[in-house]
């Protein structure tokens, strides 16, 4: 099964040094590499404007940019939007708030049944009322 990979577990790969880790993020990196690895990480132009923004080295920006055209952008379509605003009203009448980008990732996933893979707490929230399914990290030793 395909993964979409979320802005927070690329920017463990591509902003913490390898040895300023966590243990978790390291164990997070090692899923990442499985996944990339078995061809099963998808990247949507949202995360990457997400990951790219905020970078104010330009050669550090190209690089960066240079690396993620390795995974092709799936495209969204008109239904992904409608679908983003239907979650995002659905998670606000039970009181949980999120962002529209948030709620797109969730719109993508469902549309194309696949996992998401982050680290934002927020989309174990949005999981107990919209239909999306979160990727669990094996334990790496």
């Amino acid at each position: 099964m395909k993964v979409l990979v979320d802005t927070s577990i690329w920017s463990i790969a591509f902003r913490r040094p390898a040895g300023n880790m966590l243990k978790e993020e390291e164990n997070h990196l090692s899923n990442l590499k499985t996944l990339i690895e078995e061809l099963r990480v998808v990247l949507i132009g949202p995360i990457k404007q997400e990951i790219l923004s905020g970078i104010s080295d330009e050669k550090q920006f190209s690089q960066l940019r240079d690396k993620l055209k390795a995974f092709d952008d799936l495209p969204i379509i008109s239904q992904d939007y409608e679908l983003a605003a239907e979650f995002y009203n659905t998670c606000r009448n039970k009181g949980i708030q999120g962002s529209h980008i948030d709620f797109l990732i969730c719109a993508v996933a469902h549309r194309n049944k696949f996992l998401i893979f982050t680290t934002d707490q927020d989309f174990a929230q949005y999981s107990k009322h919209i239909d999306i399914k979160l990727y669990s990290p094996q334990r790496v030793t």
